[in-house]
């Protein structure tokens, strides 16, 4: 029964984190069949959306199961993992707590990154305190940004050399798109909402 009982929650959550990833689609997050995302299940193994889907289309079948280092379990699927799967395998490995990593291509944040140097700054916004840490619309946050790059180890690189600066849940690679992260799908896609939010704001703002 304990078995069953697991296999149940791993299905909800796929089917949780499918209808999130349609809803994203909808709102402009995913455009060309881009972004990708994953969540890691109670039994500690991790689940990444399959290369080349269109995320309108997406179903609970279309995630893969994958190793810490980004090899998917079954040699045999057809299926291909994302390019960027071990960005997801980094985070995890960075933060233990984390079960969701949504990513997003909208169009506020790239373009609002294309002027950023290792960082964009927000200040002011009560939206600010949809990050776990931040407690004041007076704080000052820092959301890091990375350099896109096709290698993958450069990510990982960077990432663990920048952890103390993850610590909203939410980096962005420049005019590429943003990954957020939660320990559930609610935290993970709240941490997005607000970063989409305060980039949306700062673009109209100095577009004015």
């Amino acid at each position: 029964m304990r078995f069953l009982f697991n296999f149940d929650k791993i299905n909800v959550m796929k089917i949780k984190l499918t209808a999130l990833i349609k809803e994203m689609n909808h709102l402009g997050h995913s455009p060309a069949t881009s972004t990708n995302y994953s969540y890691r299940d109670e039994n500690g193994d991790l689940w990444v959306s399959r290369s080349g889907i269109d995320k309108s289309s997406f179903a609970p079948e279309d995630f893969i199961r994958v190793d810490y280092s980004g090899v998917k379990i079954d040699p045999l699927s057809p299926s291909k993992v994302s390019a960027e799967t071990l960005i997801h395998c980094t985070l995890y490995s960075l933060f233990p707590d984390a079960k969701v990593i949504l990513h997003s291509h909208s169009i506020f944040p790239v373009l609002l990154s294309d002027a950023a140097f290792t960082s964009m700054k927000f200040q002011g916004y009560e939206i600010l305190k949809g990050f776990n840490a931040v407690s004041s619309h007076e704080s000052l946050v820092e959301i890091p940004v990375l350099d896109n790059s096709q290698d993958m180890e450069y990510f990982k690189h960077e990432l663990n050399y920048r952890k103390e600066e993850l610590q909203y849940g939410v980096f962005m690679i420049k005019k590429h798109g943003f990954y957020a992260w939660g320990n559930n799908l609610f935290e993970a896609k709240r941490h997005l909402e607000t970063f989409q939010y305060l980039c949306e704001c700062e673009w109209l703002k100095n577009k004015k």
